[in-house]
């Protein structure tokens, strides 16, 4: 009868540690955070080579140049990180992922001024453009990341359903660069921005190993 019992505990412990798909998004952001990755495939499982090395970019380049880049924003990350985790469970995306995101296109928004870029036509923590998009809330909000993450999964679904035969992981790197170039812009597997995706990927999981 013990024995059963045990077993029985087992069985709840490993079946609440799965899951259904309906658990992990409503999980508390407090709770868990090593065992959410979202709807749309574990980044930990996906392969990238980091940021590419180049003529220009020798030393910090690679998993290890995206590591660094991704340390330094580390602290301005972690300011948003209970907001990144609510967003990630409302649109069902890794939190990580948003703060890899945040980190390569604002460096945690420390580059911006008045939450705009350099140039005045992108805006807020994941950089949108007001010639594409009409950005919403404030340039740290949690109305502008709500807009920026459903942005990105409307971006995913888009690959999904273009490309239905693609892999998990093919959808999630297309949907990234259709993020940053527009789904019209992916034709074909080739198509998908090799630098900026493989660096995203290199910087959550950086993320993800620091609490994201």
């Amino acid at each position: 009868m013990l024995s059963f019992a045990l077993f029985g505990g087992l069985f709840v412990l490993i079946g609440t540690s799965w899951g259904s798909h309906s658990f992990t998004h409503t999980m508390s952001p407090r709770l868990h955070f090593r065992l959410y990755h979202g709807c749309y495939g574990d980044i930990m499982t996906m392969e990238t080579p980091g940021v590419p090395c180049d003529n220009t970019r020798m030393i910090a380049c690679g998993i290890r140049g995206s590591e660094m880049f991704a340390e330094m924003d580390l602290k301005a990350l972690q300011s948003y990180q209970i907001l990144i985790k609510e967003i990630g469970l409302r649109h069902c995306v890794d939190p990580a992922l948003i703060a890899a995101i945040i980190s390569r296109e604002s460096h945690g928004g420390t580059i911006l001024l008045d939450g705009w870029d350099h140039t005045g036509f992108k805006f807020g923590l994941m950089q949108l453009d007001k010639n594409i998009h009409r950005p919403v809330g404030t340039w740290d909000g949690k109305e502008h990341l709500l807009q920026a993450v459903g942005i990105l999964t409307d971006r995913i679904k888009a690959i999904q359903k273009k490309f239905p035969s693609w892999s998990v992981a093919q959808h999630l790197k297309g949907g990234l660069s259709a993020f940053k170039s527009g789904t019209e812009a992916i034709a074909t597997s080739a198509d998908i921005q090799a630098d900026y995706v493989n660096d995203v990927l290199a910087r959550a999981k950086f993320y993800k190993k620091h609490g994201f």
